[in-house]
């Protein structure tokens, strides 16, 4: 079972590799130049488009939509809906990272608008945001996850229960769930958590293997493995966060097959 679930994350990462897809990014100000730069170092295509004059129409030509409330006004979250609702009606994935839900009543609300609205196929956050998006409760500490991933487990099965969506909950040991079924990825290094941005390069990295392979929750998986191994990968050569992030763009560059096929922490339930 490892080897096959190793083969499966090198075919997506050969796929992007070789398609560039186009993942149409609505994203916050802090991790435009840092989630770009992911993609581009794995194979994929970003374009960061944010007017409401364009997004249904970059929505139109691109092979998923990652959306992301880090840095909300209500022009960006018209445009989020627009751009949704374009991505909907064409069935191409949409990843829904939904940064600080929980901390004020304005992002909690904005990300069941977009639940309704955008139809996403993977919601990716941290173990607080999630029981945010379910419960509406007031646990987040900013952007910060006040609980752990198991803790967050029911809640992300009830919410991918409801909104028919793969949940994906960033922690030591991700949890990417789809119903019943849970895949826990153990791939990653304590360090990554003081880069900003890297939950939000996750749910960019989701977007590109979306783009590649049909199953959402595969996909979500592959995509928090790869970035996992990358961050593995870069702390063994960085003394502190600032190299780590240099190093991370690096790894996922070079990343091999034998690199997934040697480090893959993938067990699926």
């Amino acid at each position: 079972m490892p080897g096959d679930a190793a083969q499966r994350v090198w075919a997506d990462l050969e796929r992007i590799r070789a398609e560039a897809p186009l993942v149409h990014n609505i994203t916050n100000y802090v991790v435009m130049n840092t989630t770009a730069n992911a993609l581009l170092a794995i194979g994929a295509s970003p374009v960061m488009a944010h007017a409401v004059e364009e997004v249904e129409e970059m929505a139109g030509i691109a092979r998923s939509l990652v959306l992301n409330i880090g840095t909300l006004s209500p022009v960006w979250v018209e445009a989020m809906i627009k751009a949704g609702r374009r991505a909907r009606a064409r069935g191409i994935p949409v990843i829904l990272d939904p940064v600080g839900a929980g901390a004020t009543h304005y992002r909690t609300s904005t990300v069941h608008r977009l639940l309704q609205e955008a139809a996403p196929s993977v919601i990716r956050g941290n173990a607080s945001e999630i029981r945010a998006v379910l419960y509406a409760e007031d646990a987040t500490k900013g952007v910060d996850s006040t609980h752990t991933a198991e803790e967050a487990l029911d809640a992300a099965r009830i919410l991918s229960g409801h909104s028919h969506a793969v949940v994906s909950v960033s922690g030591p040991a991700d949890l990417i769930v789809s119903g019943r079924s849970v895949i826990r990825v153990a791939n990653g290094h304590p360090m990554m958590p003081r880069v900003t941005g890297l939950g939000c390069t996750a749910a960019a990295l989701i977007g590109a293997f979306a783009a590649v392979n049909e199953s959402p929750w595969r996909a979500a998986a592959h995509a928090m493995a790869v970035l996992g191994i990358a961050g593995e990968m870069a702390a063994e050569r960085s003394p502190g966060p600032g190299s780590l992030q240099m190093h991370l763009l690096d790894a996922l560059y070079t990343l091999a097959e034998p690199d997934i096929r040697d480090r893959l922490k993938m067990v699926e339930e």
